[in-house]
């Protein structure tokens, strides 16, 4: 059982039809902690019934919620989602909103310091407040693993910079990463290169792509390690990434060896795709049963 911190945002994913608790650092968050793992979660809701029914979800959820802050002026946040006939996700993210004003606390400071890692993303980053108070955090923190969502217009390159120089293990997609080195004056349609390239610009050790339906690649320890996917229907990819990433994180951090991490993240990422919202309960059989479908 490892010590981890998710550091920012809690929201409501609002799709169509209905609406799910969401937010990427929350979905790692759930899924990291049924992995069996002692789980904070550093955020901010308004103080309205929305942001009390986050905080009584990851209650229930068996999430730490001492560090999320309440903001008497700001409103918890909400998204709108748009899925393509695919099951691929668009997002439609309201500005400003409580998570945009998390204040640096001495709680979350010492917070910060105890976790065996720290877990964050390029969203919460987008105003000052919050990403001011990131950035002393990440002073702090002893393992710091970044999940870049590039979310338009809510990032400049120069915080990416910052953010992936604090890193020690960054995570993309394959999207991201070609636009990331493409703004940094690199252009290979390998993703090896461009792991390389990051790699190098960045000092980051760890680096993960994850390529949709066509699975992953795993920088570490200067090697790489490749997963093609598992065939799943795909429902809706809302948090298919954030419980990879978990997954992907916690068996790296209890010694796994490198394939199997990323054969167990790939296929509950899949599994994630062909079910309902980002965060369904997954057995441990059912993972089995996918990773085992390739033998």
């Amino acid at each position: 059982m490892k010590n981890i911190v998710c550091f920012g945002e809690v929201l409501w994913d609002v799709f169509p039809t209905h609406k799910k608790i969401g937010g990427a650092p929350l979905n790692v968050a759930v899924r990291l902690k049924s992995l069996d793992n002692n789980v904070s979660m550093i955020s901010c809701i308004g103080e309205d019934s929305i942001g009390s029914e986050i905080v009584t979800f990851l209650k229930e959820k068996g999430v730490n919620t001492e560090n999320i802050q309440v903001d008497k002026e700001l409103r918890t946040g909400e998204v709108k989602v748009t899925l393509d006939a695919q099951g691929s996700a668009s997002y439609e993210i309201e500005f400003p909103r409580a998570w945009d004003n998390m204040q640096l606390t001495e709680d979350a400071k010492k917070t910060a310091k105890w976790a065996d890692a720290f877990i964050f993303g390029s969203l919460i980053a987008r105003d000052c407040t919050s990403r001011n108070t990131l950035y002393e955090l990440l002073k702090l923190a002893k393992f710091k693993i970044f999940d870049v969502n590039l979310r338009a217009p809510h990032y400049t390159t120069e915080v990416l910079v910052h953010l992936m120089k604090s890193a020690d293990f960054i995570k993309f997609n394959d999207d991201e990463i070609f636009e990331i080195a493409k703004k940094l004056g690199f252009e290979s349609q390998f993703l090896e290169q461009n792991i390389l390239f990051i790699a190098k610009e960045t000092n980051a050790k760890n680096i993960c792509v994850t390529k949709g339906a066509h699975g992953a690649i795993l920088y570490f320890n200067e090697t790489m390690f490749y997963n093609s996917g598992y065939k799943v229907k795909v429902v809706d990819t809302v948090g298919a990434g954030d419980s990879f990433l978990a997954s992907l994180i916690d068996k790296l951090l209890k010694g796994t060896a490198p394939q199997d991490a990323i054969n167990f993240a790939c296929a509950v990422g899949a599994i994630v795709a062909s079910s309902e919202g980002p965060n369904p309960k997954i057995e441990d059989e059912v993972i089995q049963k996918m990773i085992n479908s390739k033998d």
